[in-house]
């Protein structure tokens, strides 16, 4: 087993806050010339931009997490992830599903273009992605979950659309493969006032919506390969594979 550096929280154009420099191409150069092995792709409530990063990333011996940051009803954000296309395709219909119809303004939020390997566009979503989902993050974690993905509650530790910041707490029965704390804290700072919290897994990431940010702040996992299955089993901390921040 190696050790291998994970970023799991990355924005691209499509998201509308994200820079329009944050195309497929740029972010998969950016990533390789951080050393990231893993890097999980998660724009705001839709995974439409994930399976071209992932093909592209291949050929650069990068491995993609398929996903996206899903804002709940209750203004929560997640990190969620699948490993297939197939399985991405049916996570993506619920979340057409469940987005509510609000057109996007573009001059006020922001374009939210999809791009071709060649940055041209190819596409454009209607309406905003920055809008919660219908759904609670109970129903969330259990759609999830049904489709054998990963679920992070994101940024734990931020004042606003954070599990804490939003419920003031996280509730015991909510089944989480990992927590995602922001780079301005330690696991160890956060854990004195959080001590309900221990043994967990905890994840740092990036949160980049500009090129110069993508692969800057990584998780190292110890694993077998750069795989799916094999961050899977990092988080649960099974057979040597373990998360190291």
């Amino acid at each position: 087993m190696r050790t291998f550096r994970v970023d799991l929280h990355t924005h691209t154009v499509l998201s509308p806050c994200g820079d329009l420099e944050m195309s497929p191409v740029n972010i998969v150069n950016k990533a390789k010339e951080r050393g990231i092995d893993i890097l999980g792709i998660s724009d705001h409530n839709s995974t439409l931009h994930a399976p071209l990063i992932k093909e592209l990333a291949a050929k650069e011996g990068i491995v993609v997490m398929m996903g996206a940051e899903v804002t709940t009803k209750e203004e929560v954000h997640c990190l969620c992830f699948f490993e297939t296309e197939e399985i991405l395709a049916v996570f993506q219909a619920y979340l057409e599903e469940h987005l509510p119809h609000v057109p996007n303004d573009d001059e006020k939020f922001g374009y939210q273009v999809v791009v071709n390997e060649a940055d041209e566009i190819v596409g454009e979503v209607e309406w905003l992605l920055i809008s919660a989902l219908d759904q609670s993050i109970d129903q969330l974690e259990k759609k999830v979950h049904e489709l054998d993905g990963l679920f992070i509650p994101a940024h734990i530790n931020k004042m606003q659309n954070s599990v804490i910041s939003q419920l003031g707490f996280i509730p015991f029965d909510l089944n989480v493969d990992a927590l995602e704390v922001t780079r301005h804290i330690s696991k160890e700072s956060f854990l004195e006032k959080n001590t309900y919290l221990k043994g967990k897994t905890f994840i740092k990431s990036s949160d980049a919506h500009c090129i110069e940010l993508v692969g800057d702040i990584y998780t190292e996992f110890l694993l077998q390969e750069a795989s799916f299955n094999e961050v899977k089993m990092a988080l649960r901390n099974e057979d040597g594979r373990t998360v190291n921040l």
